[in-house]
């Protein structure tokens, strides 16, 4: 059977910052019936010690904050070569997620990976709870991340 991770990540102290972490929560808290082979991991910002939990998956879905100019509470999915194409900068977190898929390829390990990222509103302040726009968003993420998953 395929093993596929949602990986949500983020610093729940910096507002939406922390939104990967919050999605993953929702999803367990709530009755979101998850795929056979599909597993959930609250990442917050663990950066490298991911990697001896996730180097075994065929494919990870990664949710994190989108850094753009884009209206808060957009959700887009990419892989991470679309990532490198347009510059993008996904993670706002000191290990970038980016390093980290980069040193699982080093480790001959080759996950299918998807991103599904959301824009945040606020990521500067210390906050717990997460923007109006980004909670409002989470219901059709979790579609967006659950058609990752089994695609």
């Amino acid at each position: 059977m395929r093993r596929v991770l949602i990986l949500g990540i983020g610093n729940l102290l910096k507002s939406d910052d922390g939104l990967g972490v919050h999605i993953i929560r929702y999803m367990e808290e709530s009755a979101v019936t998850l795929p056979d082979g599909v597993e959930l991991l609250d990442g917050g910002t663990a950066g490298f010690d991911l990697l001896g939990l996730i180097e075994d998956y065929d494919k990870i879905v990664i949710v994190d904050a989108l850094k753009t100019d884009d209206k808060p509470g957009s959700i887009y999915r990419f892989t991470p070569e679309h990532a490198v194409e347009t510059r993008s900068r996904f993670s706002l977190h000191e290990v970038g997620i980016m390093e980290v898929i980069r040193v699982l390829k080093i480790m001959d390990r080759n996950p299918e990976i998807e991103f599904v990222g959301i824009v945040p509103e606020n990521i500067r302040d210390i906050d717990i709870n997460i923007s109006p726009a980004v909670k409002e968003s989470i219901p059709r993420a979790v579609e967006v991340i659950l058609d990752a998953a089994i695609h």
